[in-house]
């Protein structure tokens, strides 16, 4: 098995802490939200808009900030990234009512697209073959536990200090990035093409139009004028946006989605991460509003999927690059749709222990399987010379999914998130979960590549 360079772990660990900040801040802000809504008030429309004004500029411009890295550098950009994330941060922290909570939320989203894009760039510019899937192994393994682990920490925070201080958390984790960027030596591409600033404005707006539609209809009505212009409006630019892509140097080439893993990867990860975002959302939510834990209590409920996540997240991308992704990539999520399953046997008399513990370590052991192959075989399957905007396309797809699930939130749950609510959302994550597998097995190859360099036996 080929270790890692010097070289190799300084781009894993770069790589790692840069998207650690963006997707940690995506959910510790997860078990914050009725804190926040108590002190600052809304009630679910702000917790609603806490997190999808984050996703909003995060899905739209993830797209824009890949054709900037491949164009003037992924180190400049994500060192620019860094330290805007940090400011937006501190915004957040400082904010005095829900509208400037949202705008800063939507800047931190901004600054997060410069991140994650560079970051997986950095290792598919660096490291190719096996090397390359278990350097993503790792990285989903750090990255993904930082999902999981954000709701623990938003609610030591919230409970022991108070919610303006979970978004300082990331304070360090950039500090550290920088430090270790400005080791980094990387030759980097000259700049080609010019960057399609139309595009990213038209995807941004359209998106924004579609979800402000999504979260505020149940307030106002389908047959709201406001509703009926930022819905259709929304999703012209949308497809605007995408009949824009057929021209020379598009933002997002749609060439990339002839390349079948690639296309049927996408597939898989818009079901499979709408998914994940639902049961992360809920859970946070529903164990403080439904069964009375406290925030620090409700964010320890995920944390035997982060262990599992540690544990095997890296030998499931070894084995991926050795075995190919398929398998992995059918059997994960499927695993996951009997976990959030096992969520309906929380009832009125609340018992963690035999009511979500054993959905947490499903979960867990269904995410290990499916993370790090399906990243492998979307960012494998192309070109180094496109890794950026391959790569910012896969966290496009990712984020748009679990923006637009939150958005139906109220309609999936009924309008309220009780207990009902509860057990309706988990049928729903199921079935998400159950269709990415499907997705997968259907799809997905394994790469030629991986079958050329394999020993010749007999």
């Amino acid at each position: 098995m080929t270790s890692f360079t010097p070289l190799h772990r300084l781009v894993i660990a770069v790589a790692v802490l840069a998207s650690f900040v963006t997707f940690l801040d995506g959910t510790v802000v997860t078990v914050a939200l009725p804190a926040i809504s108590r002190e600052l008030g809304g009630g679910i429309t702000t917790q609603q808009w806490t997190v999808d004004a984050y996703l909003i500029t995060l899905s739209a411009l993830i797209l824009l900030a890949g054709s900037v890295a491949d164009a003037y550098g992924r180190v400049l950009v994500m060192r620019i990234g860094l330290i805007a994330f940090g400011i937006a941060s501190i915004a957040v922290a400082a904010a005095p009512t829900p509208v400037v909570l949202i705008i800063a939320r939507a800047a931190q989203g901004a600054a997060g697209a410069l991140l994650v894009p560079s970051s997986l760039a950095l290792i598919t510019a660096v490291m190719r073959g096996e090397v390359q899937s278990r350097a993503i192994g790792v990285w989903t393994a750090f990255t993904t536990a930082a999902q999981l682990v954000g709701p623990l920490l938003g609610g030591l925070f919230v409970d022991f200090m108070s919610w303006r201080f979970v978004f300082l958390i990331n304070v360090l984790p950039i500090a550290v990035t920088l430090f270790l960027l400005a080791r980094l030596r990387l030759p980097e591409q000259a700049r080609t093409t010019g960057v399609d600033w139309l595009s990213g404005v038209l995807c941004a707006v359209g998106l924004g139009g579609v979800v402000y539609a999504l979260i505020e209809q149940p307030h106002q009505g389908w047959s709201s004028p406001l509703i009926l212009v930022t819905a259709i409006g929304g999703a012209v630019l949308l497809i605007v946006f995408l009949l824009r892509q057929r021209r020379p140097q598009p933002l997002m080439p749609l060439s990339l989605f002839r390349v079948r893993n690639f296309a049927w990867g996408n597939l898989a990860t818009l079901f499979v991460y709408a998914a994940l975002s639902l049961n992360g959302f809920v859970i946070g939510v529903y164990l403080q509003q439904g069964a009375g834990l406290k925030a620090t209590v409700a964010g320890l409920a995920s944390l035997p999927i982060t262990i599992l996540m540690i544990l095997l997240s890296s030998r499931a991308g070894r084995l991926s690059g050795r075995f190919g992704p398929r398998v992995f990539m059918a059997a994960g999520p499927l695993i996951m749709a009997v976990g959030a399953l096992l969520l309906l046997f929380v009832s009125e008399q609340f018992d963690y222990w035999w009511q979500v513990l054993p959905s947490m370590i499903v979960l867990g052991i269904g995410l290990s399987l499916t993370v790090a192959p399906l990243t492998s075989a979307i960012l494998g399957s192309i070109d180094e010379s496109r890794s950026g905007i391959a790569s910012a396309v896969n966290n496009a797809v990712a984020r748009v999914a679990g923006l637009l699930v939150v958005a139906m939130l109220s309609t999936i749950v009924g309008g309220t998130l009780n207990l009902g609510g509860f057990h309706d959302a988990a049928r729903v994550t199921a079935a998400l979960m159950a269709i990415g597998g499907i997705v997968s097995w259907i799809g997905i190859r394994r790469p030629v590549a991986q079958r050329e360099n394999e020993p010749v036996t007999g």
